[in-house]
């Protein structure tokens, strides 16, 4: 194992908050990685808890996979049943010539043949390939070409657009349908035939198992090329963000979490972030394959008695906005709430905190280097606060003695856990060596806003198991992702005396209007906080003579979205007199040269499926009309 010196400390990742619940640097100084040589995600997600023997007679009943369905019977799916049906579909895969290393497409939303397709393809040796069930024919064929996929399994949602581009993906010799839908292969027809148990491969922990393209925020979709190992690498970021998912932080014997998140499993978030390091703990996560909306999250956490989740800011708003009061239409047992993939604001961090009964852990990564920095808060409101938890199912799980993780990631024992800040990305996880860097890769003073970066080697000069391989065929663009051991992420942050990260937005999303340098995020959450604001995007506008002002989209609150709906003759002095008390807010809150000079209002902003903002495509928007005027 290749090691470095250990690297002096600095930017206070070290440095203790005067709290008396700040543990971490206890945590971060003493957490070493354990990565053994050979890993395989599908044993430890799937096999080893669906092993049936004397010592683990509860085998056969262990709930993996709660299908939800709104207005019917949930079905239940066990770890057992998962494992028989990523056998078979092993075979089906192995029959169809898939080979160690080949990428298989999986284009489903949340269901269970989702998870078992992961499964299946992992301990098969090959590489799975998620694809969103919102991608066009366009997006569909850009991944498959670029990836040379060999089979591609989809269901009814994706299966026609998938059809349409079949003949251009030239590597693509196999379709299976999934569901109601047709193709060469029939899954329920195929896994029928094949009863006998699989033998995985063994795979070594730095081999493949994961081509995920980035959801091209800043430019073309790049795929980024994931082993075995950085499922470990996630894991003190997961438990950490959901307060220790219902382990004690002492014997961490057992568990009583429930997750949800209505991310695509398709995508990192979903993906890495919920469905992998659920199953990895052996716990039940809910899938559910339908339209998001505040009362569905609400009604489908107090049905299943969700303990644990992962909410994008964007859901959180909605929430916010549409149940001020949560508590009192639904029953909540939340003891842990992640949020990532934008700013989530002490708007949002004040709702969560007060209103929903869980302080919103902000958790920061990317597809290339996911689950690094966030928080820990166990709950915890500030120093002077104390402590608050929610209610636990009654359902526990006990660890094998072969899964290790829990133990290795709670090393130190019960001393866990750091305050939350409103509005603070939080701290590297420990494992992971985080710091804000300059150009020349040096790392910035305290207040100066930099490049976040994780370096290769934490703090014990070990290798971080959550670095990706790469990205597909894209050499140069690996090489520039890197100075010298720091891998930099294109987003833009400054640290506090204390060493937490306070977002200020992608490096291009950030701009300058008449000499002043502009980062949206606060303006955005700024304007949050007024009750006409449902969602906003702050970009810059091109001006002659100042360079660039500060202009909001904004997406109204309901109530005063159908008032202005309702106005059939000009709806110029309406918007004008919100305009006006937006303008005002911001000036009140923010500097006088922050306001938005101009404000547009639209139905909805533009957003990446992840449930990211698209910036960038209003400012090219405003860029374009700037060139036409």
């Amino acid at each position: 194992m290749i090691k470095k010196a250990k690297p002096k400390r600095s930017q206070n990742r070290d440095k203790a908050v005067n709290s008396p619940f700040d543990n971490y640097a206890e945590l971060h100084q003493n957490f070493a990685w354990q990565v053994p040589e050979y890993f395989n995600i599908a044993e430890v997600c799937c096999s080893r808890w669906a092993r049936v023997s004397g010592a683990s007679s509860n085998a056969i009943k262990k709930i993996a996979v709660c299908a939800h369905k709104q207005g019917a019977t949930a079905t239940f799916y066990t770890y057992h049943e998962l494992k028989k049906a990523a056998d078979a579909l092993s075979h089906v895969l192995n029959g169809l010539g898939v080979q160690r290393g080949d990428r298989v497409a999986i284009v489903m939303p949340q269901r269970f043949e989702t998870a078992v397709a992961y499964i299946a393809v992992f301990q098969l040796g090959a590489v799975a390939m998620p694809l969103s069930m919102l991608f066009g024919p366009e997006a569909l064929e850009y991944r498959l070409q670029d990836s040379e996929a060999v089979v591609a399994i989809a269901d009814e949602s994706s299966m026609a657009s998938l059809q349409q581009v079949r003949s251009g993906c030239r590597a693509l010799k196999k379709v299976i349908a999934v569901g109601d839908c047709t193709a060469d292969v029939q899954y329920e027809a195929a896994i029928a035939k094949h009863k006998s148990a699989f033998t995985a491969v063994k795979t070594k922990a730095e081999e493949a198992a994961i081509l995920i393209y980035t959801s091209g925020t800043t430019g073309p979709p790049k795929g980024a090329l994931l082993p075995h190992r950085a499922l470990i690498g996630n894991l003190t970021g997961f438990v950490c963000s959901q307060n220790w998912f219902g382990f004690d932080a002492k014997t961490n014997a057992e568990s009583n979490a429930v997750f949800w998140s209505p991310a695509d499993w398709a995508w990192t978030g979903g993906l890495m972030d919920a469905l992998l390091p659920t199953l990895y703990f052996g716990r039940p996560i809910i899938a559910f394959n339908g339209r998001f909306s505040p009362e569905l999250a609400f009604s489908l956490m107090q049905q299943h008695g969700v303990t644990h989740s992962f909410l994008f800011p964007t859901a959180l708003k909605a929430m916010m906005k549409a149940y001020p009061q949560p508590r009192k239409h639904f029953k909540l047992k939340l003891e842990g709430l992640m949020s990532a993939g934008e700013a989530v604001g002490d708007a949002v961090f004040g709702y969560c905190r007060d209103e929903m009964g869980v302080v919103v852990n902000e958790m920061f990564g990317q597809t290339e280097i996911n689950y690094v920095v966030g928080n820990c808060s166990m709950n915890r409101f500030s120093a002077d606060r104390g402590e608050r938890r929610a209610g636990r199912a009654a359902e526990a799980s006990s660890a094998p003695t072969s899964g290790r993780a829990v133990r290795e990631a709670t090393s130190v024992g019960a001393h866990i856990g750091w305050p939350a800040r409103a509005g603070s990305m939080g701290k590297g996880y420990p494992g992971h060596r985080v710091a804000v860097i300059d150009d020349e890769g040096h790392e910035c003073a305290v207040g100066v806003p930099g490049d976040v970066a994780v370096n290769r080697f934490d703090v014990h000069g070990q290798p971080d198991p959550i670095f990706f391989l790469g990205y597909w065929k894209k050499d140069t663009a690996t090489q520039a992702k890197f100075t010298g051991d720091w891998c930099r992420t294109g987003d833009m942050a400054r640290r506090d005396a204390d060493g937490y990260l306070w977002y200020e937005g992608r490096a291009d999303d950030i701009f300058k209007a008449a000499g002043y340098r502009i980062g949206p995020g606060e303006i955005e959450n700024c304007l949050l906080k007024h009750p006409a604001v449902a969602n906003v995007a702050v970009v810059p506008k091109p001006d002659k003579e100042r360079g660039a002002v500060v202009k909001a989209y904004v997406v109204l609150a309901p109530d005063l979205g159908a008032a202005r709906a309702r106005i059939h003759s000009s709806k110029a002095g309406f918007d004008a007199e919100i305009t006006a008390q937006l303008q005002q807010h911001v000036k009140k809150m923010l500097a006088p040269y922050e306001y938005p000079k101009e404000i547009e209002f639209i139905d909805a902003l533009p957003m990446t499926t992840t449930g990211k903002v698209q910036r960038r495509v209003l400012r090219l928007q405003e860029e374009e009309r700037f060139m036409n005027a």
